[in-house]
């Protein structure tokens, strides 16, 4: 069935904009390398979303550098965010302005003041030069880029305030041509009847086709928010992946996404085949930022679909529908008998089919690969953010994975000492002993750091023998302590992000007492699957060769 907005459309459809690479950049403790923002923004495309903005160009060398360098999108469209012209400056002759329209992107969001109480001191300049700022700036932005999104700042304060005074300027927005004008609930404290209320309202003067909602979750309501918001005509919500943001951050997509499609019929660029993504995509980024996913998290937590024992059970054996409201496969989740501990089985066959591996369902190896998976993410092991360590164990498991090489002992030395011109300095050097069939090499190489020593080490042996490993190359290194309360003996996890010069990546991961030990694990997991893909692909050329032959 259709839903309605207040204009009698029967549009079910609502973009999905992701501010995560921006906004969720502010959030405490986040701080996004260029590397981060690419990974997050292919992970956002794989999910389907509509926009994603990329930051603020010119506003720092991170998003000057993402900017410069935009990765190839299939599915969503990159924005790039700035302010209006500033007061007393023409739209020729404001450099923020001229940034964004140098920018690489055709869609350009910008952020304007829509409350007189910010007009009148914050800015300190007439009310009626604002609303000529957002004219002038959307009109000349939209002479050279495809769309104009127009982030109405602190909205809804400014509605309850000045009703008329907020809407001259969103009404300046949408006569200018702005696609999109989002009103934004900047400080987070606007309640769902007010959004409902409000929006209503609005929708009465401009179509709610052209307008979207960006909540904040200072009172923990941003999704209610947002969902109210589209209920009552807006056509674009815009959120982070997590919930990301400063202060209480912001609207979750994680949790909006899956309700919009799953519980209210709307579409959204989302297909079912991404929202399956969801649990992964939400947890990889938790796995980026280094810190534990939310186990109590609507629809992706461990605990969403989980039921300890008991009545619960049984009925959820009888029936899902009694505690569960969704299928959790629907977002890539799976129901956890905590009891029992029978979860897992059909997350491990859905992995099977994402990397190429055929197999039967009752073969008995995928029992004992869950196993294996459960006993090493009880140790540690995390493998959502780490998808070729998972496939080279699933692999390995099955009797698929060739031994390329085995490194039977390294060795790895810190000096810290001054050198001849009174310089500090710190050296690693790295010995490794690797057996290849039957030859054994020892390789000795100084590293800015230990891994990168060992690394050097290991490369001296190998890329003889593998040349494919000549262009392998880390492309980031991140260490979580699992185990805090043990101090330096703290059980880590290491991360590792690789690249070659196609620009494929892929992520491996280690886990030790000892980081050194985590560090090899990982590394040697990301030298092995670059061994691995490059025999596939050099196997599936030379069968192509055949056939064409034939």
């Amino acid at each position: 069935m259709k839903n309605k907005d207040y204009n009698g459309m029967t549009d079910n459809r609502v973009y999905i904009y992701d501010v995560t690479l921006r906004d969720g950049a502010q959030t405490q403790g986040v701080d996004f390398s260029t590397v981060d923002k690419v990974a997050i923004a292919r992970d956002l495309d794989t999910l389907g979303v509509d926009y994603i903005e990329g930051g603020w160009p010119g506003a720092n060398p991170t998003d000057d550098s993402f900017f410069a360098d935009l990765p190839k999108l299939k599915n969503a469209a990159f924005s790039a965010f700035g302010m209006t012209r500033r007061a007393g400056r023409s739209v020729g002759n404001d450099p923020g302005l001229n940034v964004l329209i140098n920018s690489d992107t055709d869609h350009i969001c910008m952020v304007g003041k829509t409350w007189d109480f910010h007009v009148d001191v914050a800015l300190e300049i007439e009310r009626d030069e604002n609303v000529a700022m957002v004219r002038d700036s959307i009109e000349r932005v939209n002479k050279d880029k495809s769309e104009v999104i127009f982030d109405a700042e602190h909205f809804f304060d400014g509605y309850k305030a000045n009703a008329d005074y907020a809407m001259q300027c969103v009404r300046a927005a949408y006569e200018a041509g702005a696609r999109w004008i989002v009103l934004c609930d900047t400080n987070g404290g606007t309640l769902p009847h007010e959004i409902a209320d409000i929006v209503t309202e609005v929708c009465k003067e401009v179509p709610g086709s052209h307008l979207g909602i960006h909540c904040h979750d200072d009172t923990g309501n941003a999704v209610a928010n947002s969902l109210a918001a589209v209920r009552a005509g807006v056509r674009q919500v815009q959120g982070a992946l997590n919930g990301l943001g400063e202060r209480c951050g912001n609207a979750n997509l994680v949790s909006i996404i899956p309700t919009l499609m799953l519980k209210m019929g709307y579409t959204t660029g989302v297909s079912e085949q991404g929202l399956k993504q969801l649990l992964h995509i939400s947890h990889t980024l938790d796995e980026r930022l280094n810190r534990a996913p939310d186990r109590s998290a609507p629809y992706v937590g461990e605990s969403a679909f989980a039921h300890k024992g008991g009545l619960h059970v049984s009925a959820v054996e009888k029936d899902p529908r009694t505690y569960e409201h969704i299928e959790p496969e629907l977002v890539g989740n799976h129901r956890h008998i905590v009891v029992s501990d029978q979860a897992g089985r059909s997350n491990i066959l859905a992995r099977f089919r994402d990397i190429g591996i055929d197999v039967e369902d009752d073969n008995p190896k995928i029992s004992r690969l869950v196993d294996v998976v459960k006993e090493r993410e009880f140790y540690g092991y995390a493998y959502d953010g780490a998808e070729a360590s998972f496939e080279l164990l699933a692999r390995g498991e099955m009797g698929a994975l060739p031994e390329y090489f085995q490194c039977t002992s390294f060795r790895v030395i810190d000096e810290r000492r001054w050198n001849a011109k009174g310089d500090l300095v710190t050296m690693s050097e790295a010995t490794v002993k690797v057996r290849v069939g039957d030859e054994t090499n020892m390789a000795v190489a100084e590293g800015n750091g230990p891994v990168n020593a060992l690394d050097a080490a290991l490369r001296k042996v190998l890329i003889p023998i593998y040349p494919a490993l000549e262009d392998l190359r880390l492309a980031d290194y991140k260490v979580r302590i699992l185990t805090p309360g043990d101090g330096t003996r703290a059980v880590t996890r290491v991360m590792i992000e690789s690249t070659n010069n196609a620009g494929e990546r892929w992520n491996t991961v280690g886990v030790s007492t000892n980081v050194i030990d985590a560090s090899y694990n990982a590394l040697r997991d990301s030298l092995i699957y670059r061994l691995y893909q490059t025999q596939t692909l050099s196997m599936t050329a030379e069968s192509s060769k055949t056939t064409d032959a034939a």
